[in-house]
């Protein structure tokens, strides 16, 4: 199944991956470029670059096929949900690829599959937790 995949790891670009409230995104990290923003505990905003490790950006390929983030919807949310009104938290991952782009607009408050709901859940912590250790050992060089 992973040989035939519409996404394939040799053809991987980036990732970009925003969240916030709402329409609110002002939270975003992007692979290609390193740059990376969020609001900390005293909402200040605080920009920086952080940049993944090459065996970072391949796990995280790996990991989405095997969570099968290609075969997520497009929109994770409850039925009836107003995307334009919803003040709910929101993660939005894209994936680029050199001929495909996929991309995932997760809604927290999700609650109708719960099997899709913890697998989005454990997609976005991942991308998270990346970010995360890469600043981490950035932060450390410093």
């Amino acid at each position: 199944m992973l040989k035939n995949a519409p996404f394939r790891s040799d053809e991987f670009v980036s990732f970009q991956f925003k969240w916030g409230e709402g329409n609110d995104l002002v939270n975003s990290y992007d692979s290609a470029t390193g740059d990376y923003q969020y609001l900390n505990k005293k909402d200040s905003l605080v920009k920086t670059n952080v940049k993944l490790r090459e065996n970072d950006i391949i796990y995280l390929h790996h990991k989405a096929s095997e969570l099968g983030f290609w075969n997520f919807p497009d929109v994770i949310s409850n039925a009836g949900t107003d995307l334009n009104k919803s003040k709910v938290l929101r993660y939005v991952m894209q994936f680029n690829y050199k001929r495909k782009t996929k991309k995932v607009i997760f809604v927290t408050d999700y609650n109708e599959i719960a099997k899709l709901r913890d697998v989005a859940k454990q997609m976005e912590t991942l991308l998270e937790q990346s970010i995360n250790d890469a600043q981490e050992r950035y932060g450390k060089k410093k």
